[in-house]
């Protein structure tokens, strides 16, 4: 296997460099099932399990492997499977915080390039939906395209398409479908050779399916959509990483059902362009857009030039984005505080210093 094929070059080379020695080797993961990893390395695939100094030296979850990492690895024996030692920097990622009350982050996917989001042109087409995507997109780094599928069941294509575009400002917009092969071509087109994609969408989008017909073939498991509400169920359950013939590669990740958003910097006025130009001619610099006097965003709706809908999307996310780091801050306080607590304790037990 050529590692370039699978996105490997002269930077990660020099990421690797400093870790390189004859015990091990790079290698990229391409499938996580409980606690084995699939990795490729110029060898070949082979079985892997996380270390237990890489283990109990993380900071938190986000910091082991995932689908799309870049790691350090030692061989496999004919006793026990490879042992993963280190994660190289990653690049970009694609998080979201995990559901419920705890305050961290997930990564779904790293060292993404392009994120496909996928949805149906049918019932199920949600532009806030949509936004909350961009936002986590554009955050971690990758280049977002929306990907509208099931054109051949859309009978207004033309204003859905409108729609959307109005909603995501210069990020493009395709409407394609698995079923017929509309603008496929104009799909793999974007998937450069080295280049790694993620599909990211609900369940029953389609996304297995156009990855099955940009392989080539029936890779990847579907299941039909209930007729009753167009809900899908899911059929892709581990995230996996796939090389495509002609090069590239895809992930295919299970349908995201809650998407929480996790830290966004500045993903949010990526996501909101419109709304990040007005805010510009407020006359606060820190204005929140929400009840300030001479507020431009507030002034761009009362006019009609600004969408209600989406000015309260977007109070929505930032509001989201203010609990979740205030959220994170407390929980990395509490952290470090449990670890000061924990080395003190240790050291009042070290034994005293021999006497000379």
């Amino acid at each position: 296997m050529d590692l370039k094929e699978l996105g490997w070059d002269e930077d990660w080379d020099a990421s690797f460099a400093s870790l390189r020695t004859p015990a091990v080797v790079p290698a990229r993961v391409v499938n996580e099932e409980k606690h084995y990893f699939t990795v490729v390395a110029a060898d070949g695939p082979f079985l892997a399990q996380i270390s237990g100094r890489l283990l109990h030296r993380r900071n938190c979850l986000a910091e082991l492997p995932k689908v799309g990492d870049w790691v350090v690895c030692t061989p496999p024996t004919d006793s026990k499977a490879g042992a993963i030692c280190s994660v190289l920097p990653r690049r970009t990622q694609l998080s979201r915080k995990v559901t419920g009350r705890e305050s961290t982050g997930q990564v779904l996917a790293a060292n993404i390039d392009l994120s496909f989001l996928v949805q149906a042109l049918d019932e199920t087409l949600s532009l806030r939906r949509l936004e909350r995507f961009l936002v986590m997109a554009h955050e971690g780094g990758s280049r977002p395209v929306v990907v509208l599928n099931k054109a051949d069941l859309c009978p207004e294509i033309d204003a859905r398409l409108a729609e959307v575009a109005a909603a995501v400002g210069e990020t493009p917009v395709i409407a394609v479908s698995a079923r017929t092969g509309r603008a496929l071509p104009r799909l793999r087109e974007l998937i450069l050779p080295g280049a790694t994609v993620v599909f990211l969408g609900t369940s029953g989008v389609g996304k297995s399916s156009l990855i099955n017909r940009l392989y080539g073939e029936r890779i990847q498991p579907t299941i039909p959509v209930r007729a009753t509400d167009s809900k899908g169920r899911h059929a892709t359950t581990a995230r996996e990483l796939i090389l495509l013939p002609g090069g590239g590669l895809v992930i295919d990740t299970p349908g995201v059902r809650e998407f929480h958003l996790w830290v966004a910097d500045g993903g949010l006025d990526e996501a909101f362009p419109d709304i990040f130009g007005l805010s510009s001619g407020c006359r606060f610099r820190d204005c929140a857009h929400r009840t300030e006097t001479g507020c431009a965003v507030q002034a761009a709706v009362v006019a009609g030039t600004l969408a209600p809908d989406r000015h309260r999307s977007f109070l929505k996310l930032q509001a989201e984005l203010t609990e979740v780091n205030a959220g994170r801050k407390r929980h990395e306080y509490l952290q470090n505080r449990r670890r000061t607590r924990t080395g003190t304790k240790a050291y009042l037990r070290r034994p005293e210093d021999p006497e000379d």
